[in-house]
């Protein structure tokens, strides 16, 4: 496949490590004998790491076969996470580390996520593009206090820890960026 050819969830086999690529930004030539340049960056499936690179368009890159299942976490244990095809039924377990920053988003019963599998080995996992996930420890909420105002952290069902605005309070539902770890909305 060609440079000019990637696409956002594309995943590749670059220096024998698969990368899942989350962005790609087109840069054009500021000369008439220059390339156009795609510059991606994206996320190493095993090791996690942060991955940038710049291709010119024409320059072949490989791809990795894999296959996107639709799956549900159904239980957490000392093993790993037990995840179930939401279609066929079948379980996989995916180590802890693997999956660690993803697992501060993922709740019972969560739709959307879909797991990579290669070789009958799961790859990781893509969560949706937002969570909806319950405060469970903030400051009070303030009266009066705007939208726009300051914010303040809250702990979340997961563990995770955001920045919400003042006037949530716990037991409340919020919506949550899964790319970047941001509030959006009430749930």
């Amino acid at each position: 496949m060609k440079a000019n050819e990637i696409k956002k969830g594309s995943v590749l086999q670059i220096d024998n490590q698969p990368i899942m690529i989350k962005q790609v930004q087109v840069q054009s030539p500021s000369s008439r004998s220059g390339s156009t340049l795609y510059k991606v960056k994206g996320k190493n499936i095993v090791t996690r790491q942060k991955f940038e690179r710049s291709f010119k368009g024409d320059e072949q890159v490989e791809t990795v076969e894999f296959v996107r299942r639709p799956v549900q976490l159904l239980y957490q244990d000392s093993d790993g996470c037990t995840f179930m095809d939401s279609e066929t039924y079948e379980q996989f377990i995916v180590s802890k580390n693997l999956i660690e920053e993803e697992l501060t988003y993922v709740s019972e019963g969560l739709e959307g996520m879909q797991a990579f599998i290669s070789n009958e080995q799961v790859l990781g996992i893509e969560l949706p593009g937002t969570v909806t996930l319950e405060i469970v420890d903030s400051a009070p909420g303030i009266k009066g206090a705007s939208a726009s105002a300051r914010s303040k952290p809250a702990t979340l069902s997961t563990g995770l820890v955001v920045q919400v605005p003042e006037y949530l309070n716990p037991g409340e539902r919020i919506k949550i960026n899964t790319d970047n770890g941001a509030y959006i909305s009430r749930g």
